[in-house]
């Protein structure tokens, strides 16, 4: 994406299910222009070696935006400044709406383009509010999705522009130095076309060693079923543990295309690769790319139909003498002693920050639910062992339904060290604080909060916790 040129899961609350309700009706349109989506497959177990620094499940109740902890909008027809069309001659306005943008509640993210009456086209963009995603020195950073391309062929997808990307940090708020500070699509299509592209962005624009703006790029036909009719994985894995560095691209586990530091000179390398980079996802309409393969959009081109994302996530493993990874130790900024307030989390799955009334206010992480969870890293236990944990919990949970509150220390396959039982305590923002005995812990550590229950329902809410001697 060249820079310039269902069924609602039966977790919803009572307390939500008639907003979740209106707001399904002016989701139906979109579903239904999606193939038929399966069930949500959560991200997988982290591999060995690995570990996770970034996910977001899409989770949520159908209708409803994205996280904003994650993610942030683009909006309009331009950055702040930057080239018009977005730099690429796209013609749709982008929009936060939920019309464009929205969870599906069944959890997929659904991307959908739209065309008025007068025939102008809307659509969305999201990108990762963390533009901090790169390998450590001799490690690997690997950046994947699930997703169906919008389920359209032939005529109808004249136009369709979907793409999983991403831009160098350095672009954030400057908007005037692609292609020079890199740029990684991980997955782009046009027309509905069975084919994924991967590229690889650099240098001068136009021409250079990159050759812009075409990029250092290959595609390849999705594996089994087609991109517009089945889920599949697009991956990017950035190894910098063997020499040439280099970038390679996946679909369903297939390396398509790779791209390695030999390729160009270092300067153009170095620029390109020396900082961070923040993750987008978006469904453009026209521009070059389309434009390549016969334009559009055109009259004869249906809006509606959806790009569906399942999950992403980042992973990232550190370098060894042998060019594996290994988990990288926790950094220990966290005083296990001191409040950890929920909503700090480094990662999470199925939760959602929200406003809380508790004393001290700020916000507390609910519609917490079987499965769910939550990670803080680098917890610092010190030399004396910690036998108690404390959390500050609430619950309007319907009569009989309760679970467990657990924590786990380093994995979340890991056995808990400890955990309570919580059920309603008066109401969502009637707090208590509960204690339990846990595994004498010292060092430091990543922390989990686990969520296990037998009933599918939302069953608490946690504004914070500590540990204690």
């Amino acid at each position: 994406m060249s820079a310039t040129s269902g069924t609602p899961r039966a977790r919803r609350p009572l307390r939500r299910a008639l907003v979740a309700f209106i707001a399904t009706l002016g989701l139906a349109a979109a579903a239904a222009t999606v193939a038929t989506v399966p069930a949500n497959a959560s991200a997988p177990t982290t591999p060995t070696g690995w570990s996770q620094v970034f996910l977001d499940d899409f989770n949520g109740s159908a209708g409803t935006g994205v996280n904003t902890s994650n993610w942030q909008y683009d909006t309009g027809t331009s950055y702040p400044g930057g080239a018009a069309n977005w730099g690429t001659g796209e013609v749709e306005t982008m929009t936060s709406s939920t019309n464009n943008v929205a969870l599906d509640g069944s959890g997929n993210l659904l991307i959908t383009p739209r065309r008025d009456a007068s025939g102008n086209w809307t659509s969305g963009r999201i990108e990762t509010t963390r533009t901090d995603f790169q390998p450590p020195a001799g490690g690997k950073l690997r950046v994947e999705a699930r997703i169906q391309m919008p389920n359209v062929t032939g005529t109808a997808a004249q136009g369709y522009w979907p793409a999983f990307w991403m831009l160098g940090s350095p672009f954030r708020g400057n908007y005037q130095n692609w292609p020079s500070v890199g740029e990684l699509d991980i997955m782009e299509n046009v027309q509905g076309l069975n084919t994924t592209w991967a590229t690889v962005h650099c240098g001068t624009n136009p021409g250079g060693p990159c050759n812009e703006t075409t990029g250092l790029g290959n595609s390849t036909s999705c594996p089994n079923t087609t991109c517009q009719s089945g889920f599949h994985t697009y991956t990017m894995e950035w190894d910098r543990s063997v020499s040439p560095e280099a970038i390679r691209f996946y679909v369903d586990g297939v390396n398509y295309q790779t791209v390695t530091s030999s390729q160009v000179d270092a300067t153009t390398w170095s620029n390109a690769t020396n900082h961070g980079f923040f993750v987008i996802l978006n469904v453009a309409m026209g521009g070059g790319f389309p434009g390549a393969f016969g334009g559009g959009p055109y009259s004869t081109t249906e809006p509606g139909h959806s790009m569906a994302v399942d999950y992403v996530q980042v992973l990232q493993a550190s370098g060894s003498s042998s060019g594996g990874g290994t988990t990288p130790p926790p950094s220990g900024n966290r005083d296990a002693y001191s409040a950890i307030q929920a909503e700090s989390y480094d990662s999470q799955s199925g939760t959602t920050a929200e406003t809380t009334t508790d004393t001290g206010g700020g916000q507390d992480i609910g519609y917490v639910a079987n499965g769910d969870w939550a990670l803080y890293k680098g917890v610092n236990f010190g030399s004396t062992a910690a036998t108690q944990f404390n959390a500050r919990v609430a619950s309007g949970a319907a009569s009989g339904v309760s679970g467990l509150v657990e924590v786990r220390l380093d994995s979340r396959s890991n056995a808990p060290i400890g955990s309570f039982a919580v059920g309603n305590t008066g109401g969502w923002q009637t707090w208590q604080t509960i204690p339990a005995n846990i595994s004498g812990v010292t060092g430091t550590h990543d922390v989990y909060l686990t969520f296990t229950s037998g009933q599918s329902a939302d069953f608490v809410n946690v504004n914070w916790f500590d540990f204690g001697h």
